[in-house]
This record gives C-alpha cells, sequence and structure tokens, in this order.
C-alpha cells in the first residue's frame, strides 16, 4: 500500500486547468521533489493534498484512507504538515510562541480550561512549550527562542516555519519552496535539515527552485509542465529525460 497515493488528481478553476489528471504515489520515508515551469501547477497540487483546496476530479489516499474532501485541519490532525512559499508568521509574538501553535493541534483544552487554569490546562501548556522547545533545538534555533520573529533573518524564519510544521507531530512534512530568498551557504544547511528530518522518520515531499539542491537530496522527483505530469523517476533519470530537458531543464526558467 503506497504511503500516498493520487488517482485522477484534477483542479480547475474556471476555464484554468490547474492540475490536470495527476497520479502519483509518494513513497514513506523518503524525500519526494516536485519540479517543473512557473505556473506548472505546483503549489496547486500541495494544496490539494493538505486539504487547503478541494480537487475537481479524482481521489487521495493517506495510508489507506480517502481523504480527497478533508478540510485542512483534519488533514492536519491526521499528520499531514505544510510551509508556504510566503512565510505566515506572528511577527510581533516570540519564535517560541510561533512554534507553541503548532503543537496546540494536538491539544484537548477549551476556553473553560484556559479561563480557569485547569490542571489539564497546565499539563498541556507544559507538554506545548516542551515540544516547542525540543522541535527548536533540532532545527537549531534553541538559542533565538525569546527573540520576536520581527528581529530574526529570513533564513531564520525558514526554519521557524518547519519547527511549527513539525511541532504538530507529522508524519508527513511538505515544503513549498523553503529555500527561496536565501544564500546558497543557507541553502546547504536547510538541505542538511531536510535530510535530517527525513532520517527522523518523517517523509517529506518538497517544491523548490534550486535545481543543484533538488538533485543532491531527493530520493524521487516529479515533472509537472501545465498541470500535467510529464514525468518521474530518480534525480538521474529526470536531468536525462528529453521531455523535461525540453519543457523546463533546458528551458532556462525556475520551478
Amino acid at each position: 500500500m503506497a504511503f500516498i497515493e493520487l488517482k485522477g488528481l484534477t483542479k480547475q478553476f474556471g476555464g484554468l486547468t490547474a492540475v490536470n489528471e495527476v497520479d502519483f504515489e509518494i513513497e514513506k520515508g523518503k524525500i519526494t521533489a516536485i519540479i517543473g515551469p512557473n505556473g506548472a501547477g505546483k503549489s496547486t497540487f500541495f494544496n490539494l493534498i493538505s486539504g487547503f483546496y478541494p480537487p475537481s476530479a479524482g481521489s487521495i489516499l493517506f495510508e489507506g484512507k480517502d481523504i480527497t474532501r478533508l478540510p485542512a485541519h483534519l488533514c492536519a490532525r491526521l499528520g499531514i504538515a505544510r510551509t508556504f512559499q510566503t512565510t505566515h508568521l506572528f511577527e510581533r509574538a516570540t519564535v517560541l510562541d510561533n512554534v507553541i501553535v503548532g503543537h496546540r493541534l494536538r491539544t484537548q483544552s477549551k476556553l473553560y480550561d484556559a479561563i480557569f487554569r485547569t490542571k489539564r490546562e497546565r499539563r498541556e501548556a507544559r507538554a506545548a512549550y516542551d515540544k516547542a522547545m525540543e522541535t527548536l533545538a533540532f532545527v537549531g534555533l534553541e538559542e533565538i527562542a525569546e527573540r520576536p520573529v520581527a528581529g530574526i533573518s529570513q533564513e531564520a524564519k525558514k526554519r521557524v516555519a518547519i519547527a511549527l510544521a513539525l511541532a504538530t507531530d507529522p508524519l508527513v512534512l511538505f515544503l513549498d519552496e523553503p529555500a527561496a530568498g536565501i544564500n546558497p551557504e543557507e541553502t546547504d544547511d536547510l538541505a542538511m535539515l531536510i535530510k535530517k528530518i527525513a532520517e527522523s522518520g518523517i517523509t517529506v515531499c518538497t517544491i523548490e527552485h534550486k535545481m543543484q539542491m533538488i538533485m543532491g537530496l531527493a530520493d524521487s522527483i516529479m515533472v509537472l509542465n501545465h498541470g500535467s505530469k510529464i514525468a518521474e523517476g530518480s534525480p538521474e533519470e529526470i536531468q536525462n529525460n528529453p521531455v523535461v530537458i525540453e519543457a523546463y531543464l533546458g528551458g532556462g526558467v525556475s520551478a
């Protein structure tokens, strides 16, 4: 049984078909990359799997369970986490408080508990704090835990966004252009973090502009063009695929 299986996945916006009948499987414990020219449908593809958009047609199976119409918050509870092209964080809050929000997905306290500071609320608040600090240590940010997000670097914000996603205890992490806007040295460090995440047992699927990074990182790659899958395989197979070279690698455009 495939970890994540997509059958005929399609998304239409009016007369525009952003994702067109894509069949694809994501293997558990591996790093999968999605590449393709601008406008190829990559982010829409992520939005479909993570429940932000309902598909127009097709199905999504997660560990054999049909999640095709499941909304984003329920997908997250199942263990599907993601980051976005543009980092969405609480800029005035601390790094730590941003990551604590992620683990609140796994707590049960209600408004009553918060108002009266019940035993359950105190216990879960401590668990969320501990999980956030553990996750910040994992991504290398524990030393800036108390700093406001507005005062940290773009690369650190990328790591905070990843830490926030990891704090939800995901089974799979979708990263949408995680290395956008950071320099080559930071890109190498981020690639090491992504490998570390995969080695910890979390499946990773990423969209990325930077081909050198992807070719050295991914176990398998799928190529989208005009919303359709045109190729999939190992990095070596993709690099040598004439259809991919024509549509993307030789075209001088970014992913």
